[in-house]
């Protein structure tokens, strides 16, 4: 796995021995994305749509998710916005800028490569940029493992 980070993006990109055909599905089905991902979403993954779920990751249970899908190029390429790191289930962050996620799929000898892109975090709030940063930062290190695992199991 490969990293590269600056103060504004975070990219992270696996090797996965999988097929891109079932990388994609793990990607782009919701209760296969829930499943890796840990959250439950409401609704089907489609372009200008926007999903709601909580997570299911243990300890964040109390959480809810956001994200509106912006991109599906079939076996490729898919994009949504979110809020980083939005963990104060007091705080209302519907005004703060969102950050895009970019999962780029391409075909290699041993399966599929995954790389995952999050970007547009100099726009958030000073207050918590840095947070939002490092957080997400491990956090797409743990995903990237979720998913491994998951495409290998199935």
């Amino acid at each position: 796995m490969t990293t590269t980070t600056g103060t504004d993006r975070i990219e992270q990109t696996v090797e996965l021995r999988a097929p891109v055909a079932r990388v994609w599905r793990a990607l782009t089905t919701t209760s296969e994305f829930g499943t890796w991902f840990r959250a439950r979403l409401d609704g089907e993954f489609v372009e200008g749509a926007t999903l709601r779920g909580h997570i299911t990751y243990p300890g964040y249970e109390h959480l809810r998710i956001e994200m509106r899908i912006e991109r599906i190029e079939p076996q490729t390429r898919f994009a949504f916005r979110w809020h980083p790191y939005a963990v104060d289930p007091a705080a209302d962050y519907s005004d703060e800028p969102m950050t895009l996620v970019e999962f780029l799929l391409e075909p290699t000898q041993a399966g599929a490569r995954l790389t995952v892109i999050e970007s547009g975090f100099d726009r958030l709030p000073l207050a918590r940029r840095a947070e939002a940063f490092r957080m997400n930062e491990g956090g797409w290190t743990e995903q990237m493992q979720n998913i491994a695992r998951h495409v290998s199991q199935s």
